[in-house]
């Protein structure tokens, strides 16, 4: 299949290298020309993963973004949702009657994209798509390099509109096999784990995040003091979820830290796996780090507006959100990813249920 992924970030590398070992042809589009070089000079990239290091080749690496896109069945974005106004804003007039978008995870931005695509007149009948998460827990260990430490079992998705499901998950599916079908695009931002499993680490973390050059939140990072906070967040998710109708399976984050468990989206035992690769010992800037910018300042403040909107208390959520702005000295919930800011918090439950049926009409 013809396969366009955008961006040039962790998740960008892993999913152009492992959708082109599964055969699919993979355009690799990335706005710094000059970072894609290494790339191109060795025609694609070195993976690395539990089966060791090998090139893997791509068909194309551009910084043209048209010639990515045209012709490709699915363009994939794993970037990070601050990012997704100005990638939305360059793909819109290039997309085609039949393509397939998707964000894993989305943050909502399927409606976005959807949007976008409406302002900028081209009226191609594209189906937008997003995840509970990124289908690769992976770090780039060079320019031309990426290793994955484990890839998602169960990767819970919606689409946006809902009536063009069954077309966009026979796209997915070919490339991602581990596809599982919700009721729309809502239902996937509700289930992505950023917003509930890096906010209480971060914000829980501050003090030796910014004290130690490199330190990793997932293995000294998470104490139980830490998890009970990420289980409470959790369930204002899983209640958030069931006030709109959208049933089980929730995937709670506490499954990811039971390798006994029930099976998370990453598989048993994938907390462990990703601990011991020891590439998440880093260094993390509170301020401008992605864990801050799109899984509070989007995600989080997107669960809270949502939750405000359905009539959920979610005072841990709340509580993270505030104590992240004063942080960033920036009222985040004001400012953040939120229904108000898109101009969608005056739909009833019956026009929002419309709109992620039919789309932007």
């Amino acid at each position: 299949m013809e396969i366009a992924v955008i961006g040039g970030g962790n998740g960008c590398y892993a999913a152009a290298a492992d959708l082109s070992e599964q055969g699919h042809s993979v355009r690799l589009w990335r706005r710094d020309a000059e970072s894609l070089k290494p790339a191109q000079e060795i025609g694609g990239l070195t993976l690395k993963d539990f089966r060791g290091e090998r090139f893997i080749a791509l068909h194309l690496m551009t910084a043209d973004l048209a010639a990515a896109v045209d012709g490709a069945r699915l363009i994939v974005i794993p970037l990070p949702a601050p990012t997704q106004d100005a990638v939305a804003r360059q793909i819109a007039p290039h997309l085609q009657d039949g393509q397939v978008v998707y964000m894993p995870p989305g943050t909502f931005g399927t409606y976005l994209m959807a949007r976008q695509l409406k302002e900028s007149g081209n009226t191609a009948q594209v189906s937008f798509a997003e995840s509970g998460t990124l289908p690769w827990l992976a770090r780039k260990h060079g320019p031309a390099t990426v290793a994955i430490t484990t890839r998602a079992t169960r990767l819970p998705s919606g689409v946006f509109p809902a009536c063009r499901a069954e077309a966009a998950y026979d796209v997915i599916g070919q490339a991602f096999p581990a596809v599982e079908r919700l009721q729309d695009g809502l239902d996937g931002a509700l289930m992505n784990a950023g917003p509930i499993i890096h906010p209480p680490l971060i914000m829980m973390n501050a003090g030796p995040l910014e004290h130690f050059d490199h330190w990793d939140i997932h293995n000294e990072g998470t104490q139980p003091s830490i998890r009970r906070v990420t289980t409470a967040l959790d369930n204002e998710r899983i209640a958030v979820r069931e006030a709109l109708g959208y049933g089980a399976p929730h995937f709670p984050l506490s499954d990811h830290y039971d390798p006994d468990g029930e099976e998370w989206m990453y598989g048993n035992a994938a907390h462990e796996r990703l601990v011991d690769s020891g590439d998440w010992r880093e260094h993390i800037e509170l301020a401008s780090h992605r864990y801050l910018r799109e899984d509070i300042a989007c995600g989080l403040a997107f669960l809270v507006s949502v939750a405000d909107w359905a009539g959920v208390p979610c005072p841990v959520a709340r509580g993270l959100l505030a104590v992240a702005s004063a942080v960033v000295g920036e009222d985040l919930r004001q400012t953040g990813r939120t229904l108000e800011n898109l101009g969608l918090n005056g739909l009833s439950r019956e026009d929002m249920k419309s709109m992620l049926d039919e789309g932007l009409l």
